[in-house]
């Protein structure tokens, strides 16, 4: 565990210059390079029992480690679907399947939003324009979550989400822009639990090929997912997925984040010393 982990991750730092980031950060490169929860808890419960054997031997007035998550506290790990099992998810339903996943997982919209979609809220060639969703209590259009009435965020649009948007716009018709109608009475928006119900019976009868775990929600992880392995910054994927604070972003979707500070040192002394 010391040779495995702690020694190639610390031998070069000085002992007095542990703080909570160090730790946390310690933690996340364990994550991203697919350390085992069994392991990273056993590892993280060492690095704790040295650093506060320092603590009490008055080399830091708080403990470093006090504060971190332990690495096994993770109940809502997102369970993301690969690129090829996205393609065949989101064509084994119908085509308000198609058009909700699309949305979650090339806009990173929630269910309820996608369920909301409107033609009309296609901005620019490439941003799609979030502006309410369809409640699940009351199912009635309402505002977006942790906003008021009115304010709305914008998204990125690909262009396969916009012609997906079009195209079921062109097929179907809309009601004020909306695409998603009842399917019993056209005046009333899709209801909340459409997705939900369709999604077990596809589950029931084998038609999907999906992670074990895997919620429809996985869909907007996969969103998450696609931008931050892209290098796209965590600010900007917070502020597209409507999060209050990029501390939830963060402690979601963190094992995706980029390398470690040791893995850019290295990087970065690369051209430095051409």
């Amino acid at each position: 565990m010391l040779e495995n982990h702690l020694l190639p991750a610390f031998a070069g730092r000085r002992t007095g210059t542990f703080d909570y980031k160090v730790v946390d950060a310690f933690i996340t490169t364990m994550d991203r390079n697919g350390v085992g929860l069994a392991t990273q808890s056993n590892v993280f419960d060492k690095l704790r029992a040295i650093l506060v054997d320092a603590h009490r031997l008055g080399l830091y007035d708080e403990s470093p480690a006090g504060g971190v998550v332990p690495p096994q506290y993770d109940p809502k790990r997102a369970v993301i679907p690969s690129p090829e099992q996205l393609t065949g998810l989101r064509t084994a339903g119908d085509d308000v399947f198609q058009v909700v996943v699309d949305l979650m997982s090339g806009c990173g919209l929630r269910n309820g939003e996608a369920l909301a979609v409107n033609v009309n809220n296609i901005v620019a060639d490439d941003v799609y324009r979030i502006t309410g969703q369809v409640n699940q209590t009351t199912g009635q259009y309402a505002p977006l979550k942790h906003r008021k009435a009115g304010e709305y965020r914008d998204a990125p649009l690909s262009a396969r989400v916009k012609h997906t948007i079009e195209w079921y716009a062109d097929t179907y018709g809309t009601a004020d822009g909306y695409l998603l109608r009842h399917p019993r009475d056209l005046s009333k928006p899709m209801p909340a639990h459409h997705l939900q119900n369709q999604w077990q019976r596809l589950k029931l009868a084998g038609a999907l090929h999906m992670p074990e775990g895997m919620v429809p929600y996985g869909f907007r992880h996969f969103f998450a997912s696609n931008c931050l392995t892209h290098n796209i910054p965590i600010t900007d994927v917070a502020e597209w997925m409507g999060h209050r604070s990029i501390d939830v972003t963060f402690k979601t979707y963190r094992h995706l984040m980029p390398g470690s500070i040791s893995r850019a040192a290295q990087v970065l002394n690369l051209d430095l010393a051409a």
